[in-house]
């Protein structure tokens, strides 16, 4: 019995000698004898001796000759050929791994990222393995796809094809595949673009998007908390949703509760200005005309009015599709942002003397930083000279329009349309 196990241990430190090509015909072999443990101790063997030559060829050989201190391996010559180029350099080896079954992947990924493998270049394989062996049946390619996605989701995600990622999403999948490539690609939403989005819904829905999907996808961006991601990745989501808002607004059959749900699922933090949500929101309401007044109101609770520049400001109060309330709600908002203006103007103004003695006593040029205050007073005073005239324009259309409502309704006419 010893020397039978010392002959199989012999055996199997042989395998460091064995040619490249006789590495994935020993593993084919073996596949369909797991999980004996005479297969498994081979197996083990052997993707331990492929992943250190194809981790050597790619890190320091010109070529793809992998030699162990006899001299003994070389890899084949299809490889060497593919190798002379520095781009196939990492990717020579895809074609020769893939006829291996699924279970062996699995055990040769795990054995890679153990080893600190390069996950861009394991995402790479991957997607590569999934696309070879789509002349299988459905079921077996239902497997496969299964399988990457576990893979998939062992890496990290920022070095794995953001494009590929959705591709997969066009594929069925069981729930459990499905939910870690949404939650995969969900946590780097900030990189997607509004193709990427543009997902059709499934049979069976009638809106012409899946706007469910988009919903999960913003949770999990914002999964481990709004404090956890940067400014930078916030406002880069927020301007791909206002992309996504215009473009899914038209849509008859989108329910309010799922645009409202669209507009709000970023915090208010993410965007700077809300005139791209304002747009798509006009836009909303002109293709629902038949919406209630107070369908209307929940719809433009997801617009910060305070975030509108003057001009959208100005087309909100000229604007027939929105509620009279809320364009008022609008106007008292920024007539009180206007006061604060005007204080933060006359506070600065107040302490221009008091910057020059310091600036002077620090032996600063004064003049220099007195032109740099003065530039940025009058810069102020203008915005409350040109947020002074819109606040007028506002109150001026705000009179007409509720006494043109006013009147209607004692008629019982329809509202005239003021602005397009």
């Amino acid at each position: 019995m010893d020397n039978l196990s010392d002959l199989t241990e012999k055996s199997l430190q042989e395998v460091r000698y064995w040619s490249w090509h006789e590495l994935p015909a020993a593993l084919k072999q073996c596949q369909e004898q797991l999980p004996r443990a005479g297969s498994l101790a081979l197996v083990d063997k052997c993707l331990d001796s492929l992943i250190g030559r194809v981790a050597s060829s790619c890190e320091t050989s010109p070529s793809p000759s992998v030699s162990s201190s006899d001299g003994r391996l070389s890899c084949d010559t299809r490889s060497t050929e593919s190798l002379k180029s520095g781009a196939f350099r990492a990717t020579w080896w895809f074609e020769d791994l893939v006829t291996l079954d699924t279970e062996l992947i699995r055990m040769l990924v795990k054995l890679m990222v153990a080893k600190n493998f390069d996950n861009g270049i394991i995402s790479r394989f991957l997607f590569y393995y999934q696309k070879s062996r789509f002349v299988t049946s459905a079921d077996e390619k239902t497997k496969i796809i299964e399988a990457v996605v576990d893979l998939l989701e062992s890496l990290d995600v920022r070095c794995v094809s953001y494009k590929s990622l959705f591709g997969m999403l066009r594929v069925g999948l069981n729930s459990s595949s499905r939910d870690k490539l949404e939650s995969m690609i969900g946590s780097q939403l900030d990189q997607a673009t509004l193709d990427d989005l543009l997902v059709p819904s499934p049979v069976g829905t009638s809106c012409l998007y899946d706007v469910n999907l988009v919903l999960r996808l913003l949770k999990s961006f914002l999964g481990k908390g709004v404090c956890c991601l940067p400014l930078s990745r916030l406002r880069k989501a927020a301007v791909l949703m206002d992309l996504f808002l215009a473009e899914v607004a038209p849509d008859p059959h989108l329910k309010p509760s799922k645009f409202l749900a669209l507009i709000i699922a970023l915090p208010d933090s993410a965007r700077d200005s809300c005139d791209g949500v304002y747009y798509a929101v006009n836009l909303y309401l002109e293709v629902h005309s038949g919406l209630s007044e107070e369908q209307k109101m929940k719809v433009c609770h997801g617009l910060t009015y305070s975030k509108l520049s003057p001009q959208a400001l100005d087309h909100l109060t000229r604007n027939a599709k929105f509620p009279p309330k809320f364009a008022v709600q609008a106007v008292a908002s920024q007539q009180h942002k206007l006061k604060s203006l005007l204080q933060d103007t006359s506070h600065a103004t107040s302490t221009e003397g008091s910057k020059q003695v310091v600036l002077y006593a620090k032996k600063f040029n004064p003049t220099d930083e007195n032109e740099k205050l003065k530039a940025h007073v009058q810069g102020m005073q203008w915005r409350v000279v040109e947020l002074e005239k819109v606040c007028r324009k506002m109150q001026v259309h705000m009179l007409k329009v509720m006494k043109s409502r006013m009147a209607s309704h004692g008629s019982a006419k329809s509202v005239p349309r003021l602005c397009s």
